[in-house]
């Protein structure tokens, strides 16, 4: 069946990807991606050039998808020293909701597998500080909180973040969205307590 460029294009690396999923960068070759899609090696040769390439798309593509999940549940600013506790909860809640939705790209983003190119590596870095400099905005202060060091504050905030989701992902029998939220109130709980 011949689908238009762009369809093809999306076909691709969606096969890419639950390839990648499935076996990691170095299980994918062009050869396992036409047989996935059902099309010739020189389809995928026409839309990508190289495996090399095939790999940088898809890494653009999860990443880009990632960070536009990341802007929708990132708060953009915490009011009242009480109520930041809550509003920091409710956006790990929403961030661990995203990750449970599209585990293939989050585990490509926080648990990179074997073999994966250079670029995934670099596109991530790029992301997480794109992610921090808005974390370390909010925590610059709102009415009644702002932290002693937003930089720190945001670092720690999206290492605490990246990990509940990274646990979920992995075991989410013994580390369920409940669990870490309970436990992420009982912690933001505290410190707010102490601010107070």
């Amino acid at each position: 069946m011949r689908l238009p460029a762009g369809e093809r294009r999306r076909q691709l690396l969606d096969v890419t990807k639950r390839l990648v999923g499935e076996r990691g960068f170095h299980g994918v070759s062009i050869e396992a991606i036409a047989r996935a899609a059902g099309v010739s090696r020189p389809i995928v040769y026409a839309h990508f050039g190289d495996l090399v390439a095939v790999f940088e798309a898809l890494v653009d593509r999860e990443l880009a998808r990632a960070l536009d999940q990341l802007q929708r549940v990132l708060p953009a600013g915490l009011e009242g020293a009480h109520a930041v506790a809550e509003q920091l909860v409710t956006a790990l809640g929403a961030y661990l909701d995203v990750v449970a939705a599209d585990p293939v790209t989050w585990r490509l983003v926080l648990m990179p597998p074997e073999g994966a190119p250079e670029v995934l590596r670099e596109r991530i870095a790029a992301g997480r500080a794109v992610v921090v400099a808005q974390l370390a905005a909010v925590a610059r202060g709102g009415s009644g909180w702002s932290s002693p060091d937003p930089e720190l504050t945001a670092r720690a905030l999206s290492a605490v973040a990246d990990e509940a989701a990274r646990l979920v992902l992995t075991d989410p029998r013994t580390y369920s969205r409940e669990r870490m939220l309970a436990h992420a109130r009982w912690v933001l709980g505290e410190a707010a307590a102490k601010m107070a």
